[in-house]
């Protein structure tokens, strides 16, 4: 038996405080059927996307719960989110349009640099192969077999010129998406930046 009337009062008021909490709010929601639902417990996992509104005791709004956005709402806000970040990223990068020529012709610099070394290389092994060449064609004008080895360079460096084909060209094609790439930057930094140039 609780004898001190303070203590008898604060636990009364502590078993109480539950049941006040949930007599404080009330949620609004709106059923499959159609029907407005008043409910002291909350709202059903199902309908809370569709929004609700939560109210005091005397039955004014207090907050607001939106419906859950459309997948096409989403997808408009998640495309939305990605262009603000782009267009940030796009305004540290570069200050003016002419940044921007700039960086593309750093770009094309670079490309046409390593095409050059590619073509070099290229020459060199084509050096190399017509020497081989050369080499097996004195060993079959003297009756000889070509070397194994011989056949194997010329096979190896054949190889190697394919590759270095296929380098040039996909410099080639990162030149022409370079091109693109910088272009679509540059129309929209300056549409950014508030002028067309």
């Amino acid at each position: 038996m609780l004898k001190s009337p303070a203590l008898r009062y604060s636990l009364s008021l502590f078993l109480l405080l539950p049941s006040l909490a949930g007599a404080l709010e009330l949620y609004r929601y709106v059923d499959d059927k159609g029907v407005t639902v008043l409910d002291r417990q909350g709202v059903p996992p199902e309908y809370i996307g569709k929004g609700y509104e939560v109210l005091n005791e005397q039955g004014r709004v207090i907050r607001v719960v939106p419906p859950a956005p459309s997948r096409e709402e989403m997808q408009r806000q998640l495309d939305e989110k990605a262009r603000a970040s782009s267009d940030a990223q796009l305004l540290r990068l570069y200050t003016s349009v002419e940044d921007v020529d700039r960086a593309l012709e750093r770009k094309l610099n670079e490309l046409d640099g390593l095409i050059g070394v590619t073509r070099g290389n290229q020459q060199s092994l084509r050096a190399q192969q017509v020497s081989l060449q050369s080499q097996a064609a004195e060993s079959e004008r003297a009756g000889r077999e070509v070397p194994a080895h011989l056949v194997a360079q010329i096979d190896n460096l054949r190889d190697q010129q394919k590759r270095l084909d296929q380098d040039i060209a996909r410099y080639e094609k990162d030149r022409e998406v370079a091109k693109a790439s910088y272009a679509a930057d540059r129309a929209r930094l300056a549409k950014l930046l508030g002028g067309v140039r």
